[in-house]
């Protein structure tokens, strides 16, 4: 049956003053204006307290009190950060203290061998795929297998031993290498392989090393690594770290956890981290305080899930959207200056 409706009666709305109204935002939260050669901590603080900016404002929070409580840092790196040249701020941010491990996927690993080896990386796929000739380069996948055989039945794992390598030969831009500044500084750095994802698993070198074994004791490395995330009581981190002292602070929550930030993988760490998370957790690990973040250039499902959803509790996660090439200079400048 049809009916007949007539238009509503918007006179007769109930209304109530603005002053009431709960709001989002006020004046009080506009962005900075800060004068030409301002420094950058009143640029910094100059930002409007919103989404991304404050989002990178807890992060940098969340990192320093991991570190002034001793609480491990951990960067899990997409191949992406070196082939935009931001493996110097890596390495920087290891040699501080401020980044205490760091994980990475086969392709990560590939190119930061041939930075520290070659100088260049990355080649035109695109032309090298019609012809046959991708992946086919000689030295890579022999440094891979030297540096495998070298380590032989040791169990320091697949990124200790292309760090290891990258020293002992003395490789020219091994100062760029985020594997052996990890080495030197006596980093984690861990290594996660899918094999036949990348370029080095088509050598018959490689195929046939133990490739597969050492990224198997680096899987169990970064476990061992989040379980220790774990908190600490605030009381406990009054004491001098690598990067300061930390004085007991009114207010402040009293469980201090570490701190996993996911940059530029959106498939392969993601899922580590989740595996990780969860051996830990079964073993004993109180991880309910870590913080993560999710920093890349797009929003991608495993990350949102894994990293930053349902892996920790809400308001733990942290989306940081950018190029990682802005990005990363950005979250390393505030962390010196802040922390």
């Amino acid at each position: 049956m049809r009916k007949n409706y007539t238009p509503a009666d918007l006179s007769k709305l109930k209304t109530y003053s603005i002053g009431k109204r709960t709001h989002k935002f006020d004046v009080q939260r506009l962005a900075g204006l800060p004068p030409k050669g301002a420094a950058f901590r009143r640029w910094l603080d100059s930002l409007p307290p919103f989404l991304g900016a404050e989002a990178v404002k807890k992060l940098v929070a969340a990192i320093a009190d991991a570190r002034r409580a001793d609480r491990p840092v951990v960067f899990a790196l997409g191949a992406h950060v070196v082939k935009v040249g931001c493996s110097p701020i890596v390495c920087d941010l290891i040699e501080r203290g401020i980044v205490t491990a760091v994980a990475m996927n086969g392709a990560t690993a590939i190119h930061d061998v041939e930075v520290a080896t070659f100088g260049q990386t990355s080649e035109e796929v695109a032309d090298t795929i019609r012809d046959g000739s991708f992946g086919m380069v000689r030295e890579t996948p022999a440094f891979f297998a030297e540096a495998i055989r070298r380590a032989g039945a040791r169990t320091d794992g697949l990124g200790a031993a292309l760090g290891e390598h990258l020293l002992r030969t003395r490789s020219p831009y091994r100062r760029y290498s985020i594997l052996a500044t990890a080495r030197k500084a006596g980093v984690p750095a861990t290594i996660h392989v899918a094999i036949g994802t990348d370029t080095i698993h088509m050598h018959q070198s490689v195929a046939d090393s133990d490739l597969a074994a050492l990224s198997a004791v680096d899987f169990r490395r970064i476990c061992s690594v989040v379980a220790d995330m774990g908190p600490v009581r605030a009381a406990k981190t009054a004491r001098r770290t690598k990067i300061g002292k930390q004085t007991a602070v009114k207010g402040r929550a009293a469980r201090l956890s570490g701190v996993w930030c996911n940059v530029g993988s959106a498939v392969i760490l993601p899922e580590v981290f989740l595996k990780a998370l969860a051996v830990a957790r079964n073993l004993g690990s109180d991880l309910d305080d870590i913080t993560t973040a999710n920093l890349d250039m797009i929003r991608h499902y495993r990350p949102s899930e894994n990293v930053i959803g349902r892996s920790v509790k809400k308001g733990r996660g942290l989306q940081i959207t950018g190029h990682h090439e802005i990005m990363l200079p950005l979250l390393r400048q505030a962390l010196v200056e802040l922390i």
